[in-house]
């Protein structure tokens, strides 16, 4: 049977964070031991509020959820300052980017994106037939921010759609709102996402706010993170209402369960919860980095603002693959730079901030590496 077009023929696939319980089975590793720092969960689990809610709501499975999300949308309203009409819900930002991708570039046309960048830009693109445009900032190795000047020039007539990531994934660097207002206004013939799935990490408000004036814009954020809902599966945007209409014109009819909706709708209010995660994000940054500062052919690339950090490999006689398998067989859990992220080469790891004792196993791990 033949596919639908070429970027399905030989499909690539997403390359989750391993589970911890698959590495301790294959190693021998007893559960406890395992640092799992691949998938950028919350080190304190899920929001006790939403746990209590959903628990609360398990005698209404029989009944259909309100197909537009209503309940969530109307909460993420009232937080952030907007008109239901102005915010869709997904199951997980995940869907919002497929939604998005098909609703604003035809088959055929570019959709930009940071290099390396989060790997569902790139696969959704291919998939649905577009052309995926991973700019490199090959200048800045050394912390590996966003080339602005760069991404900026690449932008081309046929590009409809202009990612921003902000804390950027895999690197964690941090845009100051000049720079994104600028790839705003210079994308105006595409629409802007900027995407905000790991911004409570930066200890700030984000750029939420730029929704209310840019109608090319559109804002994505997610649960599974700061709230600890990564297994509820929920995520939303925000954007100006016929941005809004086209996305709930193309998104599945019941997207969400009722006990997203319900989580969701009870995590926004748990801000001790989030206080916490931050927290104890912000202080396991600050510690692994001071950890690093013992190691001379592993270097942690300082400047992140999220709840991880690439670590450069500098001892030229081994390579990520081989340092993510050592880890591996020390039960600790990282991503491979280069099997993970398209354009980051050998020569990195992307991994978790977390509690101190898993930074701790980190950094001993890769002392230990022969």
């Amino acid at each position: 049977m033949r596919r639908a077009h070429a970027g399905l023929e030989t499909p690539e696939y997403y390359v989750p964070g391993l589970p911890a319980d698959y590495v301790a089975q294959r190693y021998g590793i007893p559960l406890a031991d395992i640092a799992k720092l691949g998938s950028a969960e919350n080190p304190h689990g899920a929001s006790p509020l939403a746990t209590e809610a959903v628990r609360e709501y398990l005698d209404a499975l029989h009944l259909y959820p309100s197909w537009t999300a209503d309940p969530l949308r109307e909460e993420i309203a009232v937080t952030y300052g907007f008109d239901p009409s102005e915010v869709i819900c997904g199951a997980g930002e995940t869907e919002i980017l497929s939604l998005i991708t098909r609703a604003f570039c035809p088959p055929g046309d570019k959709i930009q994106m940071p290099g390396p960048c989060f790997p569902i830009y790139h696969l959704f693109a291919e998939a649905e037939g577009r052309i995926p445009v991973l700019v490199h900032s090959a200048t800045n190795r050394q912390s590996m921010a966003l080339d602005v000047d760069a991404y900026l020039e690449a932008i081309e007539p046929n590009t409809r759609i202009v990612y921003i990531t902000n804390p950027h994934s895999p690197s964690g660097t941090w845009l100051e709102e000049a720079e994104v207002r600028r790839i705003i206004e210079a994308s105006a013939d595409a629409l802007v996402v900027l995407d905000e799935a790991y911004v409570h990490y930066s200890e700030t408000s984000g750029y939420i706010h730029l929704a209310h004036e840019y109608e090319n814009l559109a804002v994505l954020r997610t649960f599974s993170k700061a709230y600890g809902l990564a297994g509820l599966r929920i995520g939303f945007g925000v954007a100006s209402q016929p941005i809004i209409d086209t996305l709930m014109a193309v998104k599945p009819t019941w997207n969400m369960g009722q006990l997203q909706i319900v989580g969701g709708v009870a995590a926004l209010a748990d801000h001790e919860h989030v206080a916490r995660t931050v927290r104890t994000i912000a202080e396991n940054r600050d510690y692994v980095q001071g950890r690093f500062e013992e190691l001379d052919r592993f270097r942690m690339v300082r400047g992140s603002r999220s709840n991880f950090f690439l670590v450069e490999i500098l001892d030229l006689d081994t390579d990520s693959t081989k340092v993510f398998e050592g880890l591996l067989e020390r039960g600790v859990v990282v991503k491979d730079g280069s099997v993970s992220f398209r354009g980051l080469d050998d020569r990195f790891l992307r991994c978790d901030v977390n509690l101190q004792m898993h930074m701790d196993r980190l950094v001993d791990a890769l002392s230990d590496l022969p």
